[in-house]
């Protein structure tokens, strides 16, 4: 992965550390020879002021020859160190006698011949001059016959009668800085390995959560919020982990929220669009079932109106079927209302107890006229009471909607039966009569507001196809059930009612 924040940590630390020993390796090339010529006149010019200040305290001529290894007093332990730590030789020359006094050189003659000549001028090849002071020089100085270099410093010290010249080779510091230069690659190009298999271990450690992190972005992208971010760090990832993971949760709870409002406001639009349609069929079927008898209302005013009945018997007629239809528009509106308030919630059912068999009896008494001009032959062998809990006024609604539609499509030997069954705390009521079974693909449909299966028949008796979702409307609202099926010969409807309790009759107390 070239982009990847591994590789190119990778990367810049290898460069980095690459950097840093060419660095290392030019500042031994260029600057290393400088600075150590300038610390070894450093260390002459401090040897200059120990010395001059022992000189100041003891003359020359009182100090003991220095001998190599000896300590015995300042000045050798001096010398010592000189020689010992920074390979430098010390000659002291009394300048008026010529001769060295002290010396710390193998050859103490070269070198006092050395500094004389530098007094008198006469110099071999001339020297370098590096730093100069008040009684002495610092200087550098080149042999061409053996090729070697020397940092020399020779003057005077304060008492002015003692002369002197220190010496230290420089030829060895090239040897140093190649040798100092050949390490530092053999140490670097393992230092450089290391490091790299090192920071190639650091940077998967530390990028390993950052990928995990990743993963978990790349699902929730997905809508995919399951991933969690498992790390256990307490530094600046796992915070970042803790964050992605609430924040994962959080989105996982929004968008539940938001797909459940979704959804709610999708069943809202469909229920919005479902009560338009509702409406607009609502209106065509009432226009459509208004029109008929409003036209007849019309055209018999109109033609009372213009006198077109003279006779009364005429007249009688003209008005009887404008009253006749103007009955069944209030008997259609007045079902639409009652309809609506069922669907609606607005006509709640008042649950009592009472006898259904009572109430089914009576509904027959009441219509025994109409039982009588339609020559149906009613049965109900059910005697013994039978007491439910529900809305006596609905339920004898329910019944009584049954038995019209069972006498307005009588057939046959024009029978109906009226059955009560009991079952699981529930009362079922049966209503058959016997007469032309329904198309079994309008079963379904019969319970829908102005479904009409045979629309003349219906026009005949007067029926507006509403009597049958009053009954579906008033059995959901007891939360009960209502069907209907074909059976031999004719058809059955039925709905349910719940069992009660008989009322306890209260006991008269004895004299």
């Amino acid at each position: 992965m070239r982009h990847s924040i591994r590789a190119r940590f990778t990367v810049t630390f290898i460069a980095l550390i690459t950097l840093i020993l060419l660095a290392i390796w030019a500042v031994n090339t260029w600057l290393l020879g400088d600075y150590y010529v300038s610390d070894k006149m450093d260390t002459l010019e401090a040897g200059y002021r120990a010395i001059d200040r022992m000189l100041q305290e003891e003359p020359l001529s009182e100090m003991e020859p220095y001998s190599e290894g000896s300590d015995a007093d300042e000045l050798s332990r001096l010398l010592r160190d000189l020689g010992e730590k920074y390979n430098t030789t010390i000659v002291l020359v009394d300048s008026v006698t010529g001769k060295a006094v002290v010396s710390s050189a193998r050859d103490k003659n070269y070198l006092t011949n050395k500094v004389r000549n530098y007094v008198f001028g006469q110099y071999r090849e001339k020297p370098q001059l590096m730093r100069e002071h008040e009684n002495y020089i610092i200087q550098r100085t080149y042999n061409s016959v053996e090729r070697t270099a020397d940092l020399e410093a020779w003057g005077f010290f304060s008492d002015n009668t003692t002369l002197f010249i220190m010496s230290t080779p420089l030829s060895s510091i090239w040897e140093s800085v190649d040798i100092s230069n050949q390490f530092l690659a053999l140490v670097g190009s393992a230092a450089l390995v290391l490091g790299c298999v090192v920071v190639y271990l650091i940077s998967r450690e530390i990028t390993h959560p950052i990928m995990e992190l990743a993963r978990q972005s790349q699902e929730m992208t997905n809508l995919n919020f399951d991933l969690k971010y498992t790390g256990k760090q307490k530094d600046e990832i796992g915070i970042l982990g803790a964050n992605m993971n609430a924040l994962s949760d959080k989105l996982q709870e929004t968008i539940t929220e938001l797909q459940e409002a979704n959804e709610q406001l999708q069943k809202d639009i469909n229920e919005k669009i479902q009560i338009d349609e509702m409406r607009k069929e609502f209106i065509a079927n009432v226009s459509h079932e208004l029109k008929t008898p409003i036209a007849l209302i019309q055209g018999y005013a109109e033609g009372l109106t213009e006198g077109m009945c003279e006779d009364e018997e005429s007249r009688n007629y003209y008005c009887g079927v404008i009253m006749d239809e103007a009955v069944k528009m209030n008997r259609m509106v007045r079902q639409l209302l009652n309809l609506t308030a069922l669907e609606f919630g607005n006509d709640t059912p008042v649950m009592e107890t009472f006898d259904l068999i009572a109430v089914i009896q009576g509904i027959l008494s009441s219509s025994s006229i109409l039982i009588q001009q339609k020559e149906a032959a009613i049965i109900f062998e059910r005697k013994a009471p039978l007491f439910v809990c529900a809305d006596e006024f609905k339920i004898e609604e329910v019944i009584t909607n049954y038995l019209n539609n069972a006498l307005n499509h009588l057939d046959g030997r024009r029978e109906i039966r009226i059955t009560v069954q009991e079952e699981d705390g529930r009362a079922k009521i049966l209503v058959y009569n016997t007469g032309t079974p329904i198309p079994e693909e309008d079963l379904s449909k019969l319970w829908t507001k102005f479904y009409k299966v045979d629309k003349a028949r219906t026009r005949a008796y007067g029926g507006s196809g509403i009597g049958l979702s009053i009954v579906k409307a008033i059995m959901d609202s007891h939360h009960q059930e209502c069907g209907v099926r074909n059976a031999d010969e004719g058809v059955e409807f039925w709905f349910t009612v719940a069992l009660a309790h008989p009322p306890q009759e209260e006991e008269t107390p004895s004299a």
